[in-house]
């Protein structure tokens, strides 16, 4: 831990960011009326749209008695037909005997053939494949290696593109296997599919934690409102990010080809240090709060786990982690474009039903690494890691990578 406070030389500081995080604590009582008002008026259009739901139940009910009594008025020689297509455009649905949208000018889908994102499997291709194979990396050459760090803030940023340039392969491959029409899914179908390019995810509907990361999988409590399905994908889905780069990383270094190996090494490096757990939860708590409305940012378990060490090593790690959220918030507005984001943002206002609260946004950091200490700090993580290995640990993590 020695080497953790050299990289202070390197730190840098956003002063606008400084300034409109230090603005917030006085801003809080004004901040917070325009939200509550911004949320009553959400919460009065709901009612509104509850009332025109049930009028518009009212009338089908209505309708249906009609039907069934006799014919449409107009229609005396055919009977009705039910509504068994739908435009994928504008989703506007038709009877059976329609083919197009004339509006769109798209070919109508059955309701039925309606794609289930949370059903489709996937195996996302995400290899790095270097000069050499190796199924054991732990050796004293490469651990030379490692510490003579021959990496680069360009070789980083060919790590990140590669990344990037795979997941829109994948998701490619899912929607043109599939039959998808991306415009047409909702925005929480959207975000699941994106995440499904870069690893599996599955649903669990039981124990308290909102999702977790573990080894290739995310898991995603589905008895969640949709919003925090979003957030909680995004989250996990940047823990993995976080791994997937440091992993990439190690194989440019030691130029082997990605394997179960160098995958459980680099997972034994994250976990096995508080500091290095703490970079990791920051980080990902920092890329899902780019995406969540304002006032609902979350920092839980950041604040569980800074409790384990002192403040200036928090500190530091902040600010790596802030560097990394950075790449990694670069890396997902790829997709998650501007429009996509509102969509989130609209979802939050559908269907949030607690009150706004702004304490968390002071865990927000307005520092940041230049991109030689980001270097020197990812050379720090690894040379402990490697310095500290249990191959038993990491074996056992091979085996879990294998299932």
């Amino acid at each position: 831990m020695d080497g953790i406070t050299q990289l202070n030389e390197y730190v840098e500081v956003d002063e606008e960011q400084k300034s409109a995080i230090a603005s917030i604590r006085p801003a809080i009582k004004e901040i917070r009326i325009k939200s509550e008002r911004m949320l009553c008026d959400v919460k009065h259009s709901r009612a509104e749209n509850l009332e025109m739901l049930d009028a518009a139940d009212y009338d089908m009910d209505f309708l249906e008695d009609r039907i069934v009594m006799s014919k449409i008025p107009g229609y005396a020689d055919e009977p009705f037909e039910p509504l068994e297509k739908v435009c994928p455009e504008c989703n506007r649905k038709y009877p059976s005997s329609e083919n197009f949208c004339m509006d769109c000018l798209v070919s109508l889908k059955k309701i039925t053939d309606k794609t289930d994102i949370r059903a489709i499997s996937t195996s996302p291709e995400l290899d790095y494949v270097r000069k050499n194979e190796s199924d054991n990396i732990i050796t004293d050459e490469n651990i030379t290696l490692i510490n003579d760090f021959n990496f680069t803030y360009d070789d980083f940023t060919e790590v990140i593109r590669s990344i990037k340039a795979q997941s829109f392969k994948n998701m490619d491959r899912l929607i043109k296997e599939n039959s998808i029409i991306l415009d047409s899914l909702d925005v929480l179908d959207k975000v699941l599919l994106f995440a499904k390019s870069f690893v599996e995810v599955e649903y669990k509907s039981y124990g308290g934690e909102l999702g977790y990361f573990e080894f290739d999988k995310i898991y995603v409590d589905d008895r969640q409102r949709k919003s925090l399905q979003i957030t909680t994908i995004i989250h996990e889905l940047s823990h993995f990010l976080f791994r997937e780069i440091l992993i990439r990383t190690v194989c440019k270094i030691l130029d082997v080809s990605k394997n179960s190996h160098v995958e459980s090494v680099v997972t034994y490096i994250l976990s096995a240090s508080v500091f290095n757990r703490l970079i990791d939860e920051y980080a990902a708590h920092s890329v899902e709060g780019r995406f969540t409305i304002f006032g609902y940012q979350d920092y839980s378990s950041f604040k569980v786990l800074q409790k384990e060490l002192d403040p200036e090593h928090t500190d530091i790690a902040k600010t790596i982690g802030n560097t990394f959220a950075i790449c990694i918030r670069d890396l997902l507005e790829g997709f998650i474009d501007w429009d996509l984001r509102d969509e989130i943002k609209t979802q939050f206002l559908n269907d949030t039903i607690e009150e706004p609260d702004y304490a968390e946004l002071r865990f927000e950091s307005c520092t940041r690494l230049s991109d030689d200490g980001f270097m020197k700090a990812i050379w720090l993580i690894l040379t402990e890691g490697f310095a500290d290995i249990d191959v038993d640990v990491v074996n056992s993590y091979m085996r879990e990578f294998a299932n």
